[in-house]
């Protein structure tokens, strides 16, 4: 993790870990998947939210 001024661990397995931070008064929130992160603004966190919830 890098060193902003707040860093929240949102959720974690054995393989993935989901971290939000904030930046500039917004939220990131970054999904490391293995060796790939991704890194969202709050609005796409929240668009990724809403797909996931309607995935059978």
């Amino acid at each position: 993790m890098n060193n902003n001024d707040e860093e929240d661990i949102l959720a974690e397995t054995d393989a993935y870990f989901v971290w939000r931070s904030e930046e500039e008064g917004e939220f990131v929130y970054h999904l490391e998947l293995g060796g790939v992160t991704l890194h969202m603004t709050s609005e796409e966190w929240n668009e990724l939210v809403e797909l996931m919830k309607a995935v059978p």
